[in-house]
């Protein structure tokens, strides 16, 4: 009787899991798919979406669409080819994204580091410092990005997103948990054998935390990937901006174009994601095994 009950408790909590998945995928399912279609056909499912009506669009009926009559590749054709502006777009994002991750990384490898080796009450208020700042979201940290880029004189350039990108906390916060995991035993015969400590942190440390590396460089990849906020408000050129900011300002008669560029935009993400998967769980579950 238990053992029904079990078998029972774990096909519903798989069903329940299994609606839940098919849900999530329906929007990335949807998007992929009507890709595809024809121009004639995207404008007969959904040319009657939107209607100006006072200035502003009213959603109407929707006919979704899963299966297109005829598999067409025109939408990414008059995208990549007949479109400069989402190349462009699409080169600005790598621009905006890659520094950011690579900085970040850097530089939280070294302030974790630093948070490992270095002990006192100092350092736990300034840890604690950086969980409050990690807490924060985007929205509140804009204005004061604003006001410290235009006292630098960077606004509607690459290095008003860079520079708070580069030194966010989530990743300082992340790397110094999965650090404080490694035994100190291994720092110490280190320092027998004559290791200094940037040797300790390029040989010792740095090789232990390949997992929580890469699984920050992922989370940090795809968070600023589809950053919209940030240089919708530090860029004011419209030329420099990414292609998420694009994308949410294609109008109504673009909406199969909008389909197809959306495809290409998730197309480094999810190959990002499916290459790092197992670093990424690793990373994250040895992250919080430890107190600290």
């Amino acid at each position: 009787m238990k053992k029904k009950k079990h078998y029972f408790g774990r096909g519903a909590m798989f069903v329940l899991c299994a609606i839940f998945a098919v849900l999530f995928l329906l929007p990335t399912v949807l998007t992929i798919s009507n890709s595809f279609m024809a121009e004639t056909e995207i404008v007969s499912n959904y040319g009657m979406i939107f209607s100006n009506t006072n200035g502003g669009f009213v959603s109407k009926t929707v006919n979704l669409k899963f299966i297109p009559d005829k598999v067409t590749l025109e939408q990414y054709i008059s995208g990549l080819m007949k479109s400069p502006d989402y190349l462009i777009k699409y080169w600005n994002s790598i621009l905006l994204v890659l520094p950011i991750v690579i900085l970040q990384v850097a530089i939280a490898s070294v302030a974790a580091y630093s948070f490992t080796r270095w002990r006192g009450k100092i350092r736990s208020g300034i840890f604690f410092f950086y969980v409050i700042l990690m807490l924060m979201p985007y929205q509140v940290t804009l204005v004061p990005n604003y006001l410290v880029s235009q006292w630098l004189g960077i606004i509607n350039t690459r290095w008003s997103i860079i520079l708070p990108g580069m030194f966010a906390p989530f990743s300082v916060f992340l790397l110094t948990k999965f650090m404080r995991r490694i035994p100190y035993s291994l720092i110490e015969a280190a320092k027998v054998d004559g290791a200094g400590e940037w040797q300790i942190f390029t040989r010792v440390c740095l090789p232990q935390c390949r997992s929580a590396i890469f699984s920050i460089a992922i989370l940090v990849f795809i968070d600023y990937w589809n950053m919209v906020e940030q240089p919708l408000v530090l860029l004011k050129d419209a030329d420099s901006q990414p292609l998420s900011v694009f994308l949410s300002s294609i109008n109504a008669g673009e909406i199969g174009l909008a389909f197809a560029m959306a495809t290409v935009y998730m197309i480094p993400s999810l190959l990002i994601f499916l290459y790092g998967e197992a670093y990424l769980v690793e990373g994250i579950a040895n992250s919080g095994s430890v107190k600290g």
